[in-house]
């Protein structure tokens, strides 16, 4: 299950988020809108993946993930062709939305779902399994879109990636099922008769509504710092090749800088699971993220290229540890009944910072420039740091409302 996820949400990134970038030249060129224009749809998309997550998480707790995410795929296929074919603006809208939805029932959120309801012992080797395998979902198919626009025409490239993303439904139907015990299993893989984790008996207690589990400070606290580190490593993505532009670098650098953030982050995530064993979760995840705010500052102290060299080494290397540190922490504080539902909201939170951060941080580099922008991502990504030892130290204090640990 674990491997299926982790190539479908491969698929499901390159195409459904990342190609956008690649198509978004041709087709500007084709229906005569303006890149701000067209660049709106994908936020719209993000908007409606956010909206969705809360709905999403709902029915995870409920249902599973195997139906949501077959149906998710194959409406993102649909929305693909669909895309294929817009010959106006509020055609490409109209995509995006149901692109949105799609995504709701396809990215990380329900392959979290499926691997804190699958597993305790070894959860964060899943999620380094599906995070580092998903972390190459640009590398492989921003090239990959590129080659086919180039062959077939963009429309024709849709259409062979739709194909791609209808795909993956099928191991989703065939692999994924709602819970240990619908085989005989309990979290792990063991059979009922082996002896039990200590988590197991957690999982079988009867768990609260997800409303007891928001009382939680520790859930609270992991939920802002999860919206403020998506604000600042997004507000990175879209104004770093400006700022090192701005700052004297060639167009090739500054895209290879900007790339190589992705790069960094497989780095930080396999880091963050080689170290969480000996020290913790959350403690090898703060320092990570709060590394991001020394990289910010090198990036300004220093001349080029060091400090570019430097900056993407430190804020790239917890560029990605959010994605592990977010589900593993949050399946230690609520129980596995109402992860889903936590988790979503969580997840609405995330896109909400995501969606803010590109419009407040162009604003502040507008007003002031580019070194306050970037020293509000620095004060994002210590506060987030922050959060996350908060949170340890309540759920630490508070055993009895925290999920066993």
């Amino acid at each position: 299950m674990v491997w299926a996820l982790a190539v479908t949400e491969t698929v499901a990134y390159g195409v459904l988020f990342y190609s956008f970038a690649v198509f978004l030249v041709p087709i500007q060129r084709d229906l005569g809108a303006s890149t701000a224009q067209l660049s709106g749809a994908l936020t719209l998309a993000m908007a409606v993946t956010g909206a969705a997550a809360v709905g999403v998480g709902r029915w995870l707790d409920r249902h599973g993930a195997r139906w949501l995410m077959t149906t998710g795929s194959l409406l993102g296929a649909a929305c693909v062709v669909g895309w294929s074919q817009v010959r106006s603006l509020p055609q490409l809208y109209l995509v995006f939305t149901g692109i949105g939805l799609a995504c709701a029932a396809v990215l990380y959120e329900p392959a979290y779902a499926v691997i804190n309801t699958w597993f305790r012992r070894d959860r964060r080797a899943a999620l380094l399994t599906l995070t580092v395998v998903a972390g190459f979902a640009s590398t492989v198919f921003l090239p990959t879109s590129q080659a086919l626009i180039d062959a077939l025409g963009w429309r024709g490239a849709l259409l062979v990636l739709a194909g791609l993303v209808a795909l993956c439904a099928v191991p989703q139907a065939l692999l994924l099922r709602r819970a240990p015990a619908d085989l005989g299993l309990v979290p792990d893989g063991a059979a009922p008769t082996e002896v039990a984790t200590p988590d197991a008996p957690a999982a079988a207690a009867p768990a609260p509504a997800a409303g007891s589990a928001w009382r939680h400070p520790a859930v609270r606290r992991l939920t802002l710092a999860t919206a403020l580190e998506m604000l600042a490593t997004t507000a990175v993505a879209v104004h770093l090749v400006a700022h090192l532009l701005d700052r004297g670098a060639s167009p090739a650098g500054a895209a290879a800088a900007a790339g190589s953030l992705g790069a960094m982050s497989v780095a930080g995530r396999v880091v963050l699971t080689a170290l969480a064993g000996r020290f913790g979760t959350g403690p090898v995840s703060a320092a990570l993220i709060a590394g991001q705010a020394v990289g910010v500052a090198l990036l300004f102290a220093l001349p080029q290229p060091v400090s570019t060299v430097l900056f993407v080494l430190l804020f790239g290397a917890g560029f990605g540890a959010i994605h592990i540190a977010r589900p593993a922490l949050l399946g230690t504080y609520v129980p596995a009944a109402v992860f889903a539902s936590v988790s979503g909201g969580q997840a609405l939170a995330g896109q909400a910072g995501r969606v803010l951060a590109p419009v407040a941080a162009g604003a502040l580099i507008g007003a002031a420039g580019y070194g306050v922008a970037f020293g509000a991502v620095a004060a994002c990504t210590l506060a987030a740091a922050a959060l996350i030892l908060s949170a340890e130290r309540a759920a630490a204090l508070t055993p009895e409302r925290a999920a066993p640990r």
